[in-house]
């Protein structure tokens, strides 16, 4: 057994540099130290080696909560202001409820990270995991809890370099291609504006690049002036469509990063005498339940949200059972054909 190239910078080992030298998940390294799990006789023998080689030494306070269980999972969310938590919400309580977990839910205006105590309430003294909901908790914390062998599932979001946690999100590039090219093909729409989300979004990044290949697929051009931050926001999207007609841009189509930008875009054209789909074809993403509601009926890209939540719940429930977990669930999305973009209009 060799150690691991490249100069260590850290005074101190890891359960990740434990994990890594033996060639096996942080959470059998867990299992070996805590005793909470059989071991395969070869397995143990090369963590105990690598823990050995490494002078690692857990610390007292991880392994006193190692043995405690609070049946309770956390859960980290922005301010649920938006109609994409209800039935996120919903999944994730249905996987937790099935294996016997109830939830606590903090959600913030702030990333999680700069609340008194990092974490607000959540955390390794009153959960036995976390679900962490996009940029709710930055790369340092996430790091920290994962060396501790701490449970973590993360909902749309890459987890940082290096680190082998779960990961569940939807297929928002292909989506968001899929939608642009039926404006291109189906409604010859060649002017298309895109609402983008949140600034280091990764959904709203993914499908970005999605609209971008469309565009390229079909040799249109890109232009920065047809890019606008909506914000998965319906006022943030309403105030920027009407800053593109006040200032003259012209499109003949647009695509929403979400339903609620998709809800406030059409409000703006229609007070400024846009008629949709007719002047301006809107395509969204989520196809939460207003989206059939809009006048018109919203044309969306049906993303699986219920699902989502249920798949994350599932996945950290393994984690804390000491299962594997996958580290990729990626779930499928469709185009629904409404009346926004053109489609079942006179």
């Amino acid at each position: 057994m060799h150690t691991p190239a490249g100069k260590r910078t850290r005074s101190r080992a890891t359960i990740s540099d434990v994990a890594r030298l033996a060639g096996v998940s942080i959470a059998t390294v867990s299992r070996v130290l805590n005793e909470t799990a059989p071991v395969a006789e070869e397995t143990e023998a090369r963590v105990r080696e690598a823990i050995a080689e490494l002078s690692y030494k857990p610390q007292p306070a991880a392994q006193t909560l190692a043995g405690l269980k609070t049946n309770t999972v956390g859960l980290l969310l922005p301010e649920l202001s938006s109609a994409f938590f209800t039935p996120l919400l919903r999944g994730i309580e249905s996987g937790l409820r099935e294996s016997g977990f109830d939830m606590l839910i903090y959600a913030t205006t702030h990333a999680a990270s700069d609340e008194a105590g990092r974490l607000g309430p959540l955390g390794e003294h009153n959960t036995d995991g976390l679900l962490v909901f996009t940029n709710r908790l930055d790369d340092g914390d996430i790091r920290r809890l994962h060396e501790h062998g701490f449970p973590l599932v993360l909902l749309h979001r890459t987890p940082p370099a290096g680190l082998d946690i779960p990961c569940v999100t939807f297929e928002n590039k292909a989506g968001t291609r899929r939608a642009v090219e039926h404006l291109i093909q189906v409604h010859q729409r060649c002017r298309i504006g895109f609402l983008a989300g949140p600034d280091g979004n990764e959904d709203s990044n993914w499908r970005l690049a999605g609209y971008r290949e469309a565009l390229q697929a079909h040799g249109l051009p890109c232009d920065s002036a047809l890019i606008a931050s909506g914000g998965f926001d319906d006022v943030q999207a309403h105030q920027a469509v009407a800053r593109w007609l006040a200032e003259g841009v012209t499109f003949d189509a647009l695509f929403a990063g979400d339903d609620d930008s998709a809800a406030g875009a059409i409000l703006a054209l229609r007070q400024a005498g846009k008629r949709v789909p007719e002047d301006v074809s809107v395509i969204g993403f989520d196809d939460v339940p207003f989206a059939s509601y809009l006048q018109p009926p919203l044309t969306t890209v049906r993303a699986p949200i219920e699902e989502a939540g249920r798949a994350a719940a599932e996945q950290l429930v393994r984690l804390i059972q000491n299962d594997n977990a996958d580290a990729l669930t990626l779930l499928p999305t469709e185009l629904v054909i409404r009346q926004s973009c053109g489609c079942g209009t006179p």
